[in-house]
């Protein structure tokens, strides 16, 4: 009986102690000016989908933080006066983490008497706000939420329009161009390409993403016509930032899946100065999803690293210190059996290892003028180590191909930022890469082993640039100029920048941009030379340049439906070609061994229209449908025009999903994401069949390149998450698959020995990941 007691009054004091622990969590944020980026006090923040009235209000620093908020989606708003009201959609609030959020106000530009106080919806707007057309802000919460995101910035922008995408890498193409012409930051700073497996099958791309969503903030990413602070890119911009830790409470994050582990934790340094870390840590081998992948997959392992520190002074500002890095390892065996050796590939032996990492220092000072002065000092590195072996008919191995690359940059940029009142603010700053390079690339040609490439040594890049924006009543200017100088040739550019926006009506805006943009080309292709030659023909080639030029209609249909079309035309010139051929530069996808000599005669141009419907999440349900049709042909000095590689001629996704809340008190989220991908199939050239016969290997026909076309691929994915919130702790399970419907890749082509034919080499990749995840 005493037994029986005691148990009941446990029981009942458990019961109560539950019940005492109701699952709540706070929302934290900073108010900032969104052309000075000084903090706003006094900003009043309300809560807009609940029943109760909740809100707060920014103290002289800009912070808030609203407490007690139950697990779910809510909507801020924040008004203040002189200022643009904006509302702020879809922040996902757990019960694990506070959210954190920056909230950027615009300066109302029109008197008071002519003020409406109407609330803006900030989420179709990047947050540069120099970039008025071809730009969009990545969320960190759509790239966990979007069926293909993959918790991976490039596969996420793949979603929009003008973005055509493949499923074995995260490669993109913009607009009808080359991967490669894609610049990659993270905190302003341009670093190596922060993908595992980068530029083994397309230059610009690679397998996954080293940037994990756990560190991610809100970032910009642009298709064209970008605002001057943005050098040495051509076609498009991940413009990366990461966030800061929590400044008041540890918070940790545990996921382990299908393709690997996940650590993540951030906290305070100290609580008297509201410094932070965050650090996130991943491993993975792939080895349980190793049937689903293609055979030369095997032996793949990464790892990669990020954090973020955050010490504000009192009186020299805030300074972070921030750092990202990666280390790979991948290959293949040869096939010992040469009655199995019906390809290439077979009798090859193949071991890549590679790494990348970046790190920086940066202080941002508000000076007493109201400037503030943003200044980083930077070091970034990558490197790859790839050998390629051949068995003879003797069965020993023989060297084919090595790439031993290394590469390191030290990096000072500084940017000085001045809103001189509401209509008139400038920005103008500089940027120093010193590049250091030990470059050696060998490969065997006819039947001898050749040293292509064995070249050490230092260049600098060096730009500078200037924007003014001007705002007039409805009228809103960006006037920029940026300029180059690549020390290894003394090539330079002058490249002019202009953005214009009028809003028409209350939710109607037109937009015109315009820039000069230019790219180099990868390092190695300046010190190739001719076989049998010492002369490096190709070190004084010229920046790859283009003239962007695009419209923009923005329409909000209302507070959660938005409308972007831009018409677009690009120009591209000084584009390396090799003289009397169709070879052109803007095609290289992934051949490191060049031993040609170019010249920067070539165009090429890309023009098109862009389409995209975007409903924001509400009520648990949203939908982005975006459209393409595009045109990408270059000119060689025959004066003819020929598609490029990348002329995929249309684009089309679909994306949608619904969240449904379930547990007692709705305290828990169950979702289910689709996308459905459907492109223009992949360009080739006409196969020489008599010449591939006779060399044994496949042999183009390239009197007329790219003018075959795979039939258009139909590509689907599908996320499904589901997420459970108790006092304290949040756990998700997840289940997320790329090529949900086993669609056959195009690879190219191969010969193959046994039927002395040209095959096509098509694959079907789908990449699962169940993982569980759990944050506390």
């Amino acid at each position: 009986m005493f037994l029986r007691i005691w148990i009941t009054i446990i029981a009942c004091f458990t019961l109560q102690l539950l019940k005492a622990q109701e699952i709540k969590q706070n929302i934290k944020g900073q108010v900032i000016d969104a052309s000075s980026l000084e903090p706003l006090p006094f900003v009043n923040i309300l809560v807009l989908n609940t029943t109760d009235v909740i809100g707060t209000a920014t103290d002289e620093n800009g912070n808030f933080v609203l407490e007690n908020l139950s697990p779910g989606r809510y909507n801020l708003q924040a008004t203040f006066l002189g200022f643009e009201t904006i509302i702020v959609n879809d922040i996902l609030l757990s019960s694990s983490k506070e959210a954190q959020i920056t909230i950027r106000l615009t300066e109302n530009i029109a008197t008071l008497n002519e003020v409406i106080v109407k609330a803006k919806v900030q989420k179709e707007k990047s947050i540069n706000k120099q970039a008025l057309v071809s730009a969009k802000m990545l969320s960190v919460e759509e790239a966990n939420r979007y069926a293909g995101g993959f918790d991976d910035p490039a596969r996420l922008a793949s979603s929009f329009a003008g973005v055509a995408s493949n499923i074995g890498n995260n490669a993109i193409s913009i607009r009808g161009n080359a991967p490669k012409f894609t610049q990659w930051k993270m905190e302003g700073i341009e670093i190596p390409n922060p993908n595992h497996f980068a530029d083994l099958g397309t230059f610009g791309g690679g397998g996954l993403s080293a940037l994990s969503s756990n560190l991610l903030a809100n970032s910009d990413f642009f298709t064209g016509a970008f605002p001057s602070e943005y050098n040495n890119a051509l076609s498009g911009v991940f413009d990366m930032q990461m966030r800061n830790g929590n400044n008041s409470n540890h918070e940790h994050t545990s996921e382990i899946g299908l393709i690997g582990i996940d650590f993540a934790s951030e906290g305070p340094l100290s609580k008297n100065n509201n410094s932070s870390y965050l650090v996130n840590y991943r491993y993975s081998t792939l080895s349980l999803i190793s049937s689903l992948l293609p055979d030369e997959a095997e032996g793949i392992k990464y790892q990669d690293l990020a954090y973020k520190i955050k010490l504000p002074t009192k009186r020299t500002g805030t300074f972070s210190f921030w750092g990202i890095g990666l280390i790979d390892t991948s290959g293949q065996e040869s096939e010992k059996d040469s009655q199995l050796w019906n390809y290439e590939e077979d009798k090859e032996k193949e071991v890549a290892k590679q790494y990348m990492g970046a790190t920086g220092i940066n202080n941002r000072f508000f000076l007493k003028n109201g400037g503030s002065l943003s200044t980083t000092l930077a070091l970034s590195t990558s490197g790859l180590n790839f050998t390629t072996q051949q068995l003879d008919t003797n069965f020993d191995l023989q060297p084919k191909s090595k790439i031993e690359n290394t590469n390191y940059n030290i990096t000072f940029k500084s940017i000085f930022n001045k809103k001189v009142h509401a209509k008139y603010s400038y920005k103008a700053g500089m940027n120093a890469v010193i590049m250091n390079y030990n470059l050696f690339l060998a490969e065997t040609i006819n039947n001898s082993y050749e040293n292509l490439i064995s070249e050490k040594g230092t260049s600098t890049l060096l730009s500078g640039f200037y924007n003014t924006t001007l705002s007039h009543h409805k009228f809103t200017f960006n006037l920029g100029l940026n300029t180059q100088l690549f020390t290894l040739n003394n090539n330079k550019t002058f490249e002019p920048r202009l953005g214009i926006a009028y809003q028409v009506k209350e939710n109607h805006e037109i937009s015109f941009g315009y820039g000069l943009h230019s790219r180099l080309e990868n390092l190695n292709i300046y010190f190739s030379k001719p076989l049998n030659t010492n002369e490096q023909t190709n070190k004084n080639l010229d920046f790859t340049k283009a003239h962007h030029v695009v419209l923009g209609y923005n329409w909000n249909c209302s507070n959660n439906l938005h409308l972007r079309i831009e018409p677009y035309y690009q120009h591209l010139f000084d584009v390396p070609i090799i003289q009397n051929t169709n070879e052109s530069l803007i095609n290289n996808t992934d051949n490191w061994f060049v031993t040609d000599t170019f010249n920067n005669k070539g165009m090429a141009r890309n023009y098109g229209i862009d389409l995209m419907l975007e409903k924001y999440i509400t009520n648990g349900f949203y939908y982005l449908i975006s459209a393409s049709i595009f045109n990408s042909e270059f000119k060689t000095t025959n004066n003819e025009w020929f598609n490029t590689k990348f002329n995929r001629n249309f684009l089309i996704n679909c994306l949608a999903g619904k969240e449904f809340k379930t547990g007692k008190e709705n305290q828990n989220l169950f979702s289910l994401n689709f996308r459905l991908s459907y492109q223009g199939g992949d360009r080739y050239s006409p196969i020489d069949v008599a010449a591939s016969v006779n060399q044994q290997d496949v042999i183009y026909n390239e009197s007329n390149p790219f003018s075959l076309q795979n039939q258009a691929s139909f590509v689907s994915h599908f996320t499904a998450n589901y997420q459970w919130n108790k006092a304290k702790t949040s756990q998700k399970l997840s289940l997320k698959i790329i090529n949900a419907n086993g669609y056959k890749e195009n690879f190219g082509h191969r010969f193959n020995f046994t039927n002395q034919s040209v095959e096509m080499y098509r694959e079907a990749i789908i990449i699962p990941n169940l993982s569980y995840k759990i944050m506390f």
